[in-house]
């Protein structure tokens, strides 16, 4: 059963396309967009926790970033969606199939080519392999890019720049030298994603990547670890841990590097 995200600014049309993908018996769930940055989110939160999409269905001619920006944003993905447009302009054909586009159909929209786009997503995700939940974990040396709003903007903040994690709500505050992005998603999730990245939690509310620590204080039971400027309080809960996990790697470098070799 495929999961499809669909994306259009026209109500109506998003409507009738949603509930036209549903009426598909190889279509097992739908989700809905309004405009790209929300469809990116969406991606995002997927992406964290794990979930398998398989398309996106989506218009070329959407508010900020369009469906062809959207398109070219994808390519930043390990492992992104296929795509098909559902357009009611005839004039991005050649460039939407220049990027990889799946398939390329006209409002309004007939049942019947539906129908063949989600055949060709069927086979396209055939030919991809089994979803992601049943793939090995990801390379810990592969980077992850996580789209951001910023000034009504989308940018990809890469993963291997976040410094530390903040849970704010809910949302996360992914802080970086440049500065703190707010992204809607469980710290729950996400720690449990980058963990085989190197990020390791250190209080409820707290993540932090071991390759931006630089000083481990341990004093009267409790510790802290330096990331920049900031001094960040591990909790009790979470102290063996990070001792365990940190020692070595201040201490004992040529073991870790060793080990690293032995894995």
């Amino acid at each position: 059963m495929l999961h499809v995200l669909a994306v259009d600014d026209e109500r109506p049309a998003l409507e009738e396309l949603t509930y036209l993908l549903r009426k598909d018996p190889r279509i097992g769930q739908v989700t809905g967009a309004g405009n790209a940055a929300a469809a990116l989110r969406d991606l995002s939160r997927m992406l964290v926790e794990g979930e398998r999409l398989d398309a996106v269905f989506l218009d070329v001619r959407l508010p900020g970033l369009d469906g062809l920006d959207f398109t070219r944003l994808l390519t930043g993905f390990a492992a992104p969606p296929h795509v098909v447009f559902v357009t009611a302009h005839d004039d991005c054909a050649v460039t939407a199939y220049e990027l990889g586009a799946l398939d390329y159909l006209l409002k309004p929209v007939r049942p019947e080519r539906l129908a063949e786009s989600v055949r060709r997503v069927a086979e396209a995700a055939q030919r991809t392999g089994p979803r992601p939940a049943d793939r090995p974990a990801p390379d810990p040396d592969d980077d992850e890019l996580i789209p951001v709003e910023l000034g009504g903007r989308t940018r990809l903040v890469s993963r291997r720049s976040v410094t530390h994690v903040e849970a704010q709500g809910d949302y996360v505050r992914l802080h970086t030298a440049e500065g703190g992005y707010l992204v809607r998603m469980p710290l729950s999730a996400l720690t449990k994603r980058w963990e085989a990245a190197g990020f390791i939690r250190i209080h409820r509310s707290t993540l932090v990547a071991c390759a931006h620590i630089t000083e481990v204080r341990f004093d009267g039971g409790r510790a802290a670890v330096r990331i920049g400027d900031d001094l960040l309080q591990v909790s009790r809960r979470h102290t063996r841990e990070v001792r365990d996990r940190l020692v070595r790697k201040f201490h004992h470098p040529d073991e870790d590097e060793a080990g690293k070799g032995r894995r």
